[in-house]
């Protein structure tokens, strides 16, 4: 696990800095600030969280644990809840999607899943505290 969290976290910041790029380039010109304002916090939350990642899968070199792996999937989650949200209702209008009001209450599921990956984070490095030889 700790191989696919760590190679996924690198292709998703490609994606991150491409994305960013484009918006400070593209999006700029083509969609209102407000908009590009949401655009640009999907990026940002999307590079926080692949830093977490990133020490999940650190993590799981010496601590093998459930809570890492549910860590690990709650940030994947995340960034596709959350910042795929924003991404999605940023760019709504150039990209032609009229029915994008549902994705409202996709961006906070997304946020519920950023901080259900640090509290599981939290509770697989103080689990090995006490259990160190635990494996998955």
């Amino acid at each position: 696990m700790q191989r696919t969290f760590f190679s996924t976290a690198c292709l998703l910041a490609i994606i991150a800095v491409v994305l960013g790029a484009f918006g400070a380039h593209v999006l700029k010109q083509k969609i209102s600030e407000d908009l590009l304002l949401s655009f640009e916090t999907g990026v940002r939350y999307q590079f926080y969280h692949l830093f977490a990642l990133i020490i999940v899968a650190w993590q799981l070199n010496f601590n093998k644990n459930k809570f890492l792996i549910i860590a690990g999937n709650s940030f994947l989650l995340g960034i596709l809840f959350f910042s795929g949200s924003l991404y999605l209702i940023s760019t709504h209008e150039i990209t032609g999607l009229n029915n994008y009001k549902w994705l409202g209450p996709v961006t906070p599921v997304g946020g519920l899943c950023f901080i259900s990956g640090w509290l599981f984070l939290y509770l697989g490095t103080r689990k090995n505290m006490y259990n160190p030889v635990e494996k998955i």
